[in-house]
């Protein structure tokens, strides 16, 4: 009897060992990894400044608290546009932001965001997860020491909001327009004088009259920043940004550093973010425009067929010059424009070819 006590408590006691051996990384897993996440947009600005904070958020909740976000709106901690130095110098770890506001970096980087005539929402999916193009985003990036990742998508974008109407060519001759990235490219082309502003600064340009016209997002967006207010005519579509992709960058030896299940929490987040900010903006922006429409008198209109030639005609020259600005930037170009052709002609008889029919049909 004796022996099998033994035996017993010998046996006991090495279950409690062997837990508490096999417990002993799950210790170590529970230390709390610090991120200072930085970002372009204003604080609780719906849509782009909700989305980055949800993303924060989930990260937070996903890892109960280990992984712990610490969150600055534009201006909180950096400026708006500084916030790409601030997290490739190490200083913070993450930030969120529209990937064109880096052109002057690199000319490469607006198609991680949007370029004109570039690609919607499920056709950028595609290039990013199976075209090639995560991995062009990763050889751009890693040269600056960053590491990109999707985290939300606004849609197709309306084409601006004008103090007058813009019926041809000649009207956007002299015309102060606030639109970034390549976009500010064509209409410079097309002799409009484009000026980079984050969207913090830009109702009060606007309202001076320090600019004439702008883009910005969608009726969703652009209702909140209460553009009518200054200019009524309101343009649609926008060439500029048929899909606009929004981002985190994280430091790349901050990335590297980390656990792979860590780098997966990140990446579950930043997608689900990505879908869940497409599916808001499209949820709101048809009950917003008719908002603006009855109740603030905003004019909608659309640009005619003459101007969007023109349009198209500058954008070559723009994709022509950015080609020739690097191997790496005519790479990338290449491959965004071999998935514009080649999803897009899938979705001109999928999705394109059902919404035309379907609409038709139901008179919507």
């Amino acid at each position: 009897m004796k022996r099998r006590e033994f035996i017993k408590k010998a046996g006991a006691g090495a279950i409690a060992a062997g837990a508490v051996i096999a417990g002993a990384p799950a210790v170590h897993a529970q230390k709390t990894i610090e991120i200072t996440m930085v970002t372009t947009w204003p604080r609780d600005f719906p849509g782009l400044g909700t989305g980055a904070q949800r993303f924060a958020k989930r990260v937070s909740d996903m890892t109960d608290g280990r992984m712990k976000v610490n969150y600055f709106a534009a201006g909180e901690r950096v400026k708006a546009f500084d916030s790409f130095d601030e997290v490739a110098s190490g200083n913070a770890q993450i930030y969120h932001a529209a990937e064109y506001y880096w052109k002057g970096k690199h000319p490469g980087f607006p198609y991680f965001c949007s370029v004109p005539f570039g690609l919607t929402y499920n056709e950028f999916n595609a290039w990013i997860r199976f075209g090639g193009g995560q991995e062009l985003w990763d050889e751009l990036a890693a040269g600056f020491g960053i590491k990109g990742l999707m985290c939300g998508n606004t849609g197709s974008q309306m084409g601006g909001w004008f103090r007058k109407e813009i019926n041809s060519v000649d009207d956007l001759k002299g015309l102060k327009m606030r639109i970034p990235g390549l976009g500010g490219d064509v209409m410079a082309k097309l002799g409009a004088s484009p000026v980079s502003l984050p969207g913090g600064q830009i109702y009060e340009n606007l309202i001076s009259g320090s600019i004439d016209a702008t883009e910005w997002v969608g009726p969703w967006n652009d209702g909140f920043m209460k553009f009518y207010e200054a200019a009524k005519y309101y343009y649609f579509p926008g060439m500029h940004e048929p899909g606009s992709m929004l981002s985190i960058g994280m430091n790349k030896k901050w990335w590297d550093g980390l656990s792979k299940s860590d780098q997966l929490i990140i990446e579950a987040a930043s997608s689900m973010e990505n879908d869940v900010m497409m599916s808001e903006f499209n949820a709101k922006n048809g009950e917003s425009l008719a908002k603006l429409v009855k109740e603030q008198g905003v004019q909608l209109r659309e640009f005619n067929d003459d101007i969007y030639d023109a349009f198209g005609e500058a954008s070559q020259e723009v994709f022509e010059e950015t080609r020739k600005h690097s191997a790496l930037a005519a790479k990338i170009h290449d491959s965004f424009a071999k998935a514009r052709k080649e999803v897009g002609s899938w979705m001109k008889i999928s999705d394109q070819a059902y919404l035309n029919k379907r609409n038709r049909v139901l008179g919507l």
